[in-house]
């Protein structure tokens, strides 16, 4: 079986060439990287539970995130300058593709009542943004290690120059987009 980046080099991006008629395989999208964004919301005071966080999105990706912090003091949101906001992970290379294949294969399909992703996650660039309600829906993660839920933001950034090479190249990769009815 091929793995996704050997899928997209072999049969994904010439399919592509030819469609959008690229006088180079350059010229066509691929993959940059995958962002994985996590917010602290009103968790940012109780060490314990950041600390659960950064384990389990370390599970998730593969990789130990980075801590995103305030560029400034905002008194109403009570957060100060410096203070850490969330957590981030970005995987580029082999990883990148070895979470985008655990996606769309394992994770999505585990989520209820799914029925492909609404295409209005592209923005002009061909990047497409989703979102996870709680951790539990990745396998890494049980549900009796788990005492706070936290929410995910998963971006896959494409080198697409327009919105329509990047939906037709993430739907060709193998994501269960929704087919839009005109």
């Amino acid at each position: 079986m091929l793995s996704l980046q050997q899928k997209e080099n072999k049969d994904v991006r010439p399919k592509l060439a030819a469609q959008f008629k690229y006088g180079n395989l350059n010229m066509t999208p691929k993959l940059i990287k995958i962002v994985l964004n996590v917010g602290l919301r009103s968790d940012l005071k109780d060490a314990r539970v950041v600390d659960e966080y950064t384990r389990d999105l370390a599970a998730i990706s593969g990789q130990k995130p980075v801590s995103t912090v305030a560029k400034k003091s905002i008194s109403s949101f009570k957060i100060r300058e410096g203070q850490t906001v969330g957590l981030m992970v970005t995987l580029r290379g082999k990883r990148m593709y070895e979470f985008l294949d655990k996606l769309i294969n394992v994770t999505l399909p585990r989520v209820r009542d799914f029925r492909g992703l609404e295409e209005k996650g592209f923005d002009r660039s061909g990047n497409y943004s989703l979102g996870f309600r709680d951790q539990l829906a990745f396998p890494e993660i049980s549900a009796e290690s788990v005492d706070h839920l936290f929410g995910i933001q998963v971006t896959l950034t494409v080198s697409a120059r327009t919105r329509e090479a990047g939906i037709v190249y993430l739907r060709a990769l193998g994501l269960p987009l929704k087919s839009v009815s005109k």
